[in-house]
């Protein structure tokens, strides 16, 4: 047996708990399911100091903590259930979500199931994520000032985060897999950022290795790192900080031939948040322009969007209101 209700949130993260606090504060019956503790990767984040409306730091288990409790001061019912599957219905009817557990249909379905970075293949690095070792170095970059640091990721998006980390730390090496002499040594393609990692006092390259462990027990105190072509380990005792940037992964798996997505599984929207499924939204990491920014103020900023269209949609119940661009 389904329990109906008129917004189904997926994802707990700030787009998800957003959505949920404007949904439920519009006097809609709000469910937000989460396969865990609501918070999203704000919860392996230490001290947040760019969210909006905070003078002091506060760390983001805590700031995630707060949100869920507006949520559900608004009345949204949050479930700690993975959706499995979906089963979409047609114009202005109820849709489906499957869990282990159960079912559950509403005519809006918001997706917030974010995207995770991909992460550290190291030794310690499960143990120390958030102790030193950072997937966001806009997030923690700043409390890396004076300290020399380690940046995983030879692409646009870790030269960058180097550039970043460069205006607070007194060095930033940059680990390389290939050597050198490689004419394809980088997975950047900017010519202009290559130059200005290449040409920057603070930066210097590690070629030809990669990261075998870190060190440290309760914070990282260094790395160890192995040659590629010689298998030679080097130990560096002088490293507070290791940013990784090698990816990201969209939690997107069980919408698979369900919804249309990018070439790299993230969900492709209009600017309104909107899919080509009628009453169906897509928010924060998990589509595709959010996902390059991986911010909370932007996540929340979709969250509000789609909780204010899906209050449209569930009024008038139709679709499209405009014919629009979705990517």
């Amino acid at each position: 047996m389904s329990e109906r209700y008129e917004v189904i949130i997926i994802g707990g993260g700030p787009a998800g708990l957003t959505a949920a606090i404007y949904a439920s504060r519009a006097n809609r019956k709000t469910l937000l399911l989460d396969k865990e503790i609501p918070g999203g990767q704000l919860n392996d984040t230490t001290d947040v100091e760019n969210y909006p409306g905070f003078d002091e730091p506060i760390t983001g288990p805590e700031l995630m903590e707060r949100t869920k409790r507006q949520a559900e001061r608004f009345g949204t019912h949050i479930v700690l259930e993975e959706a499995v599957d979906v089963e979409w219905g047609g114009q202005g009817e109820d849709h489906r979500v499957i869990t282990a557990e159960n079912r559950y249909e509403a005519p809006v379905v918001i997706l917030a199931t974010g995207a995770g970075p991909v992460e550290l293949p190291a030794q310690g690095a499960d143990r120390l994520k958030g102790r030193g070792l950072s997937y966001c170095a806009v997030c923690d970059g700043y409390f890396f000032r004076g300290k020399k640091l380690l940046e995983v990721g030879a692409g646009d998006s870790g030269f960058t985060e180097a550039l970043f980390l460069a205006k607070f730390a007194d060095e930033v090496r940059i680990v390389v897999r290939h050597p050198e002499d490689d004419p394809q040594r980088f997975k950047a393609k900017d010519k202009t950022l290559i130059d200005r990692v290449l040409h920057h006092p603070k930066i210097r390259f590690l070629w030809n290795t990669e990261v075998v462990a870190l060190k440290g027990e309760e914070k990282v105190e260094g790395v160890v790192l192995r040659r590629r072509d010689t298998g030679e380990l080097l130990e560096m005792d002088d490293i507070a900080g290791v940013f990784v940037n090698i990816g990201h992964k969209p939690a997107t798996e069980f919408l698979q031939g369900k919804l249309e997505m990018d070439e790299h599984g993230y969900l492709l929207t209009d600017r309104r948040m909107r899919t080509r499924v009628p009453g169906v939204y897509g928010v924060g990491d998990v589509r595709t322009f959010s996902g390059e920014y991986a911010q909370a103020v932007v996540a929340a900023s979709d969250g509000c969007i789609a909780a204010l269209e899906a209050e449209k949609y569930l009024r008038d119940r139709t679709w499209p209101l405009e014919e629009e661009t979705y990517s």
